[in-house]
Parts: C-alpha cells; sequence; structure tokens
C-alpha cells in the first residue's frame, strides 16, 4: 500500500513539474562559432532558399488557357508511281482547324479504284489455304482486310488464300515511301494563337503581344536570337530543336510536343509576362523496340462512277501530330503567406539554440561542467535559498 501511495506521488509530482529557462553565458569562441554559423545557415535558408527562390511569401495561381492554330504552305509531288499532284492545306492538314494539336501529312500510301468486292486476302499463316475446308464462311478477325465468304481462291501462281469480301483491291502497305511523298512540308509554317488568364490576380494575356503589328505578323518567323515573340513557327525548325531530323521523322511519323510555359512574377515584372517556347519528342523512337513506330491513320475519298457504282480512294497517311501543351504558374505578394512563412521562419531560428546545446552536451571538452550547470532540479521542501531562480552563470 505504501509503494503504491509513494508511485502515485511520484507521478503527481512529475505531472505538475514547471521548468524554467536558465541563462549560462559560455565565453568560447568555438561555441560562439557554431552558435552564429547555425544562425547564418538559417537565414540564408529563409531569406535564400524560401524568399528569394521559392518566393513563399507570394500567392499562386495555375494557368488557364486556349489555343488555335492555322498551318500554311502547299507541296507538288511527282513520284514514279503515282500521277504529278498539288497538294495544298485542304489536303496535307487533318483536320484543318485544331484546337492545342494539329496533323500534318508527310508521307502516304495510296489504294486507288477500291470498290465493295470479293478478292483474295492478303497471305499470312492464318489465311493461307488449300481447300474451301480451311476458310470459314462468315468469319471475321479485327486484323483482317473483310468477311470471309467460305472460298479458297488463288492470290498468286502459288499462293492461295481464303476470299473475303471487301473493298477491292485490298491495301498493301508493306513498301513504305522512303524519303516521304510530302517531305517539303518542313518549310510549313504554323501560326499559334494562345490567350491566356490568371483568374485569381484577374491577368490576361495573348502570345501575339501588344507590339506586334499585322504587317510585322505578315513577314515574322520565331527564331530563338532574333524574333522571341513571334507566333509563326517553321516545322522543321521546331523538330530541329526537339533535337529529330524533319527527313527522318516525316517517313512514320511522329508527335512532337510545342511547349508554352507563361510562368510569371506578378510582382514587379507584370509587364515582362511573356510566354516561353520549347519543343520535345512526345512518342517513343526506341530502336530496340520499334513494334509499330511513328504516327499513322486512314481516310478515304469516296465518289461514284458514270454507272453509279460506289468507289473510293483509300490513303494510309503518315505525319507529325502536333500537340501544344500550356502550362505556369503566376505568384503576387500576398499577406497570409507571407505571414506564415514568417512565422516557421522564426520556428526555425528557435530551433538554433538547442542545436548549440547539442554540441554544448556532446563535443565539447567541458561537458559535464556545463552540464552541471545546465541542469537544476529544485524541490518545494528545499530552504529559501535554493528556491531562487534566474541565476547567471559565467564559466570561463
Amino acid at each position: 500500500m505504501t509503494q503504491d501511495t509513494d508511485c502515485c506521488q511520484s507521478c503527481l509530482h512529475y505531472v505538475f513539474d514547471y521548468e524554467t529557462p536558465k541563462t549560462l553565458v559560455i565565453p568560447s569562441k568555438g561555441i560562439g562559432c557554431v552558435f552564429r554559423f547555425t544562425q547564418l545557415l538559417v537565414l540564408l535558408y529563409v531569406i535564400g532558399y524560401v524568399c528569394v527562390v521559392q518566393k513563399a511569401y507570394q500567392e499562386t495561381d495555375s494557368v488557364i488557357s486556349t489555343v488555335t492554330t492555322k498551318v500554311k504552305g502547299f507541296a507538288f509531288t511527282n513520284s514514279s508511281d503515282q500521277e504529278p499532284r498539288f497538294w495544298d492545306v485542304a489536303d496535307y492538314v487533318i483536320p484543318p482547324q485544331g484546337e492545342h494539336s494539329f496533323f500534318v501529312l508527310t508521307n502516304i500510301i495510296v489504294t486507288t479504284n477500291q470498290t465493295q468486292a470479293s478478292c483474295p486476302e492478303l497471305p499470312n499463316p492464318s489465311t493461307i489455304c488449300i481447300d474451301d475446308c480451311d476458310c470459314i464462311e462468315g468469319h471475321s478477325d479485327p486484323r483482317s482486310n473483310g468477311i470471309q465468304t467460305g472460298f479458297c481462291v488463288n492470290y498468286s501462281d502459288t499462293v492461295q488464300t481464303c476470299e473475303v469480301l471487301s473493298w477491292c483491291p485490298l491495301e498493301i502497305d508493306t513498301k513504305l515511301p522512303e524519303p516521304a511523298l510530302l517531305g517539303a512540308a518542313e518549310d510549313f509554317t504554323v501560326l499559334i494563337k494562345n490567350s491566356m488568364t490568371y483568374p485569381k490576380f484577374n491577368f490576361h494575356r495573348r502570345n501575339i503581344l501588344p507590339h506586334i503589328t499585322s504587317s510585322y505578323l505578315k513577314k515574322c518567323e520565331f527564331n530563338r536570337a532574333t524574333d522571341p515573340d513571334c507566333p509563326i513557327f517553321r516545322l522543321k525548325h521546331m523538330v530541329s530543336e526537339a533535337g529529330e531530323d524533319f527527313q527522318t521523322m516525316a517517313v512514320k511519323g511522329g508527335i512532337l510536343g510545342i511547349f508554352i510555359d507563361w510562368s510569371c512574377d506578378l510582382d514587379w515584372w507584370a509587364g515582362k509576362c511573356y510566354p516561353k517556347y520549347s519543343f520535345r519528342r512526345l512518342d517513343n523512337k526506341n530502336p530496340d523496340n520499334n513494334v509499330a513506330p511513328g504516327y499513322n491513320f486512314r481516310f478515304a475519298k469516296y465518289y461514284k462512277t458514270a454507272h453509279g457504282e460506289e468507289m473510293r480512294t483509300l490513303i494510309k497517311g503518315y505525319g507529325i501530330r502536333f500537340d501544344v501543351i500550356v502550362f505556369g504558374t503566376a505568384g503576387k505578394f500576398g499577406i497570409v503567406p507571407t505571414i506564415v512563412n514568417l512565422g516557421a521562419a522564426l520556428t526555425f531560428l528557435s530551433l538554433v539554440p538547442a542545436v548549440t546545446d547539442w554540441f554544448l552536451m556532446t563535443c565539447t571538452r567541458k561537458r559535464d561542467l556545463y552540464s552541471k550547470h545546465k541542469v537544476t532540479y529544485l524541490r518545494d521542501d528545499d530552504d529559501a535559498e535554493s528556491m531562487t531562480i534566474g541565476t547567471s552563470y559565467g564559466t570561463q
């Protein structure tokens, strides 16, 4: 019973203990250097990194943006296996107007005069046959070119394949034109019109800056050194800045990112909030994993003969898709983040004595002496002299 009472009194004693700071003056150059150096590190972090680099005294907002594009240019092709042809914007830009992206045709495989009929499937392990028993009527495979009729027919003098109901003659896309048929697209230009806003700060701007005039816009072209504000870009130069060769990329196509950075400091430099452009290839071109490389799709042009028969020209188009990606953050002075970060700075400074005390009690030769003077425990039943607080010690 006595032990329980003593334990209870001891617990209550620790609960109601009160600690008061004691000043211990130590005239040591080494400890003083540690203290001031730690303070300097904290101030450099708070002022140099938090305030100057991170600008933590500012409120921030993310950009809201819209983009429209318009491509201009033309080309003429005259290859041995196709008729001479003139190409303009309506032919090589699909769709004609794009938002946040646009596609430019650079290479094509054309299959002309297709009609809905029955014809031999292209030979592969799943379509080669010996007799009609190898073909299943009504069978279709998404990777094939049509629906099987159930007949095994001659594809050539040496190969038989299952007959399919499809658009005939079937497309043969194994031979891709190289160099790219529309390699002249490297000289096409695109006008990028970008409007953005920071709603929190009611700040609006366009990439066609106020000093740009209509006459200047008709003759300018983006150049990072001489014309960094011009919103008209030559395709070849964008691909080149991304570290790629346009003619090589044009053969099988690809995806290129156009990045517009609207990061701005609205405290002092709102008038100099300009877009910063950069370019990067986005699709994978790893030579060790080149399955289904590039970018392509199919589209058709339909027409009817004089006899009313529906026909079409199938085009497998290869090209470069340009994705316009707008991002940015704006900052402006705010009282709330300033107070919060000022409080954090004072908290860091208050930790400096704790760091110095740890060094004092751990790494110095007189740590036992310092510890003796640093910590003193007073009891209620001590005499009046021992109750005196606020004592200042000077240790040489």
